[in-house]
């Protein structure tokens, strides 16, 4: 039955009042931050790059040069400051031509007169038992090469173990680092062998 208009008065009943209906209350924004206008400015991170090792190089004072040289000792001759590490190839007219040399470690450095009694270029390398036994995992045998611990040439010393010989280390000229070599660098090395013959007398002191 359809609502009349109410027009005598009365109260509207109940169950005809139109309730007002609450006004839908818009979603909350989301807030961003905002960055001040005077805020510094921070730089992205650079991307870490590991760092580069030193680069290794021989001490100057190691590089050959021509010294007065006051000696007995004939031209011609090698004589061995172990304990300075320098080579010295006695000249004429009390000069040497110097060079810089890594000697044996603590408990491996020695003395005396020998000859050279064999030249060698690019020896082979055999290390001996000694050797072996105190560093466990060297080859019996190494053919000569840049690799090679003996480097491009090799002056042999009478009928010891002992040799003048190059190195592929030569950052290590000028330290007491070896078993008892005397080692050059390979291209002073190369120079004293084109000077020196077998039978060069050699005085390590």
């Amino acid at each position: 039955m359809p609502a009349r208009a109410n027009t005598a008065g009365y109260p509207t009943p109940v169950y005809l009042r139109q309730e007002p209906r609450a006004a839908a209350r818009p979603a909350p924004r989301q807030m961003r931050p905002v960055t001040p206008v005077n805020a510094p400015r921070v730089a992205p991170a650079a991307p870490q790059v590991a760092a580069r090792p030193a680069a290794r190089s021989i001490d100057p004072a190691y590089l050959p040069t021509i010294v007065d040289y006051d000696t007995s000792q004939a031209p011609g001759t090698i004589v061995i400051d172990t304990n300075n590490r320098y080579l010295y190839l006695v000249q004429a007219g009390g000069k040497a031509k110097r060079y810089g040399v890594g000697v044996g470690r603590p408990g491996f450095q020695w003395a005396g007169t020998h000859r050279v009694t064999r030249k060698a270029e690019w020896p082979s390398w055999y290390p001996p038992e000694e050797m072996k036994a105190r560093q466990p995992g060297l080859p019996d045998h190494m053919e000569g090469g840049p690799d090679n611990p003996l480097g491009a040439r090799a002056l042999y010393l009478g009928s010891t173990l002992y040799r003048i010989h190059g190195s592929n280390q030569p950052w290590t000229i000028g330290h007491a680092v070896s078993s008892g070599c005397i080692r050059m660098r390979n291209e002073d090395v190369i120079e004293l062998y084109n000077q020196v013959g077998v039978g060069t007398e050699v005085v390590v002191l």
